[in-house]
């Protein structure tokens, strides 16, 4: 297994060389210890120099995480062949205290309600071919009251349309009004904000190379959120509503009756176009048809290349669709497809932040603290996977449960030598730390490892 410090030190100048001494005892103890992940838990793990106060002193120390993890990222793991997507989504942590900077209530997907606590927005980079996302940067959700205040008018907005259902306007375009320039649309506090960390971090990624497709999920499949990455010079990867309203390009015969017409006939989803199927099979059955079709649509200032997938349950008849589309009009079917689901791979940094390496534990109060907290998370998710890679010659089949049950061992095995009146040598050392890191592995080691150590 690689050492710590070395790889931390090569961060710098990202990383100052007595914050990288300090994470160095903080990264061993979270790749050791049990229980909560929290400060005194951490100290509590550390050897000789990683006090409390230490762990207390990196906590409030301001560090640039865009750099460190953009730092990391550039040595250990960039793939000079590889394809990468940009990917953003946001996760919710639930907090019961009330003096946490930033604490507020966030709808929680999993809960399916809106609870307190804080959010953090992320976004990560998308190996294509490994299929792994690799955390970059994060930042913590602070809600102005603008956007509280859009929040709750789009809320009333929308009770009082439900409401005014029967005295709505009449139909066609009310007199006087004038055509919009759909381009220069006014974003939102949230995208805004969204935008900005963005347009940081791509400051650091085109240095290296080059992204083309920003992936997010259906809460960006509208126009405001398209127009927001375009102005980052980006291509949009999202889902719509399955209902949303796309009309087909006019045909040359409408064109010829009509020639001031703009939409063509509205889609269809129940009836989609046969000369639009790109694919058609049946899995588990299910018969799973994919569409690609150009569309408009009229709050888009541009076409949309639209994917629709038609699922038929063949032994009942229910049909189910789903909408994705993208502002890349040469972007293939299957491609796209397959950029959307890569997009699911930033869940998974979610999911090992907050599982294995605090993300839920933390109880950090002030504004640099929480910041810390949450980027240490992510930046354990990127150093594990590192890790892992080292491991999985001699574990094969490893994640992270073996990853900390290998470094557990070691800290066990390290402390009882120590204990020893006449330490052994090196050599031996190390044989009796790899045996003892071995005996909590979910996955036992590989069948050339155990045949050398029997020989040995």
């Amino acid at each position: 297994m690689p050492a710590i410090l070395p790889i931390l030190f090569a961060l710098s100048p990202a990383l100052p060389k007595t914050s990288a001494r300090q994470l160095s005892h903080i990264v061993v103890a979270i790749l050791a210890m049990t229980g909560r992940i929290t400060q005194l838990g951490i100290s509590r793990w550390t050897d000789q120099g990683g006090s409390y106060r230490t762990i207390q002193r990196f906590f409030h120390t301001n560090i640039d995480w865009l750099a460190v993890k953009w730092r990391f990222f550039e040595l250990f793991v960039y793939d000079r062949q590889g394809v990468y997507l940009l990917a953003g989504d946001e996760t919710v942590i639930t907090k019961a205290g009330k003096q946490t900077f930033g604490l507020d209530r966030f709808f929680s997907s999993l809960l399916d309600k809106a609870v307190p606590g804080l959010a953090c927005f992320s976004l990560a980079l998308v190996h294509v071919g490994k299929r792994q996302a690799y955390s970059l940067c994060n930042e913590q959700v602070i809600r102005s009251q603008e956007e509280k205040a859009q929040a709750k008018a789009r809320q009333h907005k929308r009770k009082a349309g439900q409401k005014n259902k029967k005295s709505a306007r009449p139909r066609g375009r009310p007199k006087g009004s004038k055509n919009k320039d759909k381009t220069q649309a006014t974003l939102s506090a949230e995208l805004l904000r969204i935008q900005a960390q963005t347009k940081k971090a791509l400051v650091w990624i085109q240095q290296k190379m080059s992204v083309t497709y920003f992936v997010l999920d259906g809460h960006f499949g509208n126009h405001l959120a398209g127009q927001m990455v375009r102005q980052c010079g980006l291509h949009l990867i999202s889902k719509m509503r399955s209902d949303a309203a796309l009309y087909r390009e006019p045909t040359a015969l409408q064109k010829q009756l009509q020639p001031r017409l703009k939409y063509g006939d509205r889609l269809d989803f129940d009836q989609m176009p046969q000369e639009h199927l790109r694919s058609s099979q049946t899995q588990d059955g299910y018969l799973i048809q994919v569409y690609q079709v150009r569309c408009l649509h009229k709050q888009f200032a541009y076409r949309l290349n639209v994917v629709v997938i038609v699922k038929t349950h063949l032994a009942s008849g229910r049909v189910g669709h789903v909408v994705l589309f993208s502002s890349d009009l040469f972007l293939t079917a299957e491609t796209l497809l397959d950029y959307y689901t890569l997009r699911f791979q930033i869940e998974f940094t979610f999911r090992d932040a907050k599982q294995h390496f605090g993300l839920e534990d933390f109880m950090s109060l002030t504004k640099t603290s929480v910041a810390n907290a949450m980027s240490l998370s992510f930046f354990m998710v990127n150093l594990s996977s590192y890790l892992l890679c080292s491991l999985r010659p001699h574990v094969e089949g490893a994640g992270i449960w073996d990853l900390k049950s290998w470094y557990r061992g070691r800290h066990y095995a390290s402390a009882l030598l120590k204990m020893l009146p006449q330490k052994p040598e090196a050599i031996i050392c190390e044989y009796l730390l790899a045996q003892i890191g071995r005996l909590g592995l979910i996955h036992p080691p590989c069948q050339k490892v155990a045949d050398w150590e029997r020989a040995a």
